[in-house]
């Protein structure tokens, strides 16, 4: 992992810290009687339920230290300091949708999270690149896999 700074929301730091809470104290005593259980069905040389808990313990273990680096590495962006003139990390935009004439809202974030299903696109992705610092009433074009598309900034704001 990179010494790149990575950019939370307040909502974001909230869900990472509870993420990590719920993986330290809930999973890992999971996880560790998961092992005692398997040690008790004796040779664990051969015992497959063993080497399943032992490589979930370590890809929990692995998650673990990758929020760990994301908290310490954290900027988050005072919702205040949020300019709704263009379009910014921290801002909700409404957009037309050119191609499919409908209007869609998304919450532009740093890229640890974003989550489409939630319309929190991330600032590195094609959609999320092309709106930073655009104006309302600007059109701007973005490659998609499928095509270019394009979308009109309507609305900014907090």
């Amino acid at each position: 992992m990179t010494d790149k700074e990575v950019l939370l929301t307040p909502q974001g730091l909230k869900k990472i810290e509870d993420d990590l809470e719920i993986l330290k104290t809930v999973r890992r005593k999971e996880v560790a009687e998961r092992i005692k259980q398997a040690i008790a069905f004796g040779d664990i040389s051969e015992n497959s339920e063993y080497d399943e808990a032992k490589n979930e313990q370590a890809q929990l273990e692995e998650r673990i230290a990758k929020l760990e680096s994301m908290l310490r590495k954290a900027k988050i962006i005072d919702e205040d300091e949020i300019s709704i003139d263009s379009v910014g990390i921290g801002a909700t935009i409404r957009v037309k949708d050119l191609a499919f004439d409908e209007e869609v809202e998304y919450t532009i974030v740093g890229s640890a999270e974003a989550d489409p299903y939630e319309m929190r696109i991330s600032n590195e992705s094609p959609v999320g690149r092309a709106l930073l610092g655009k104006k309302v009433g600007e059109t701007v074009e973005v490659q998609i896999p499928d095509g270019v598309t394009k979308y009109q900034i309507l609305e900014i704001k907090r």
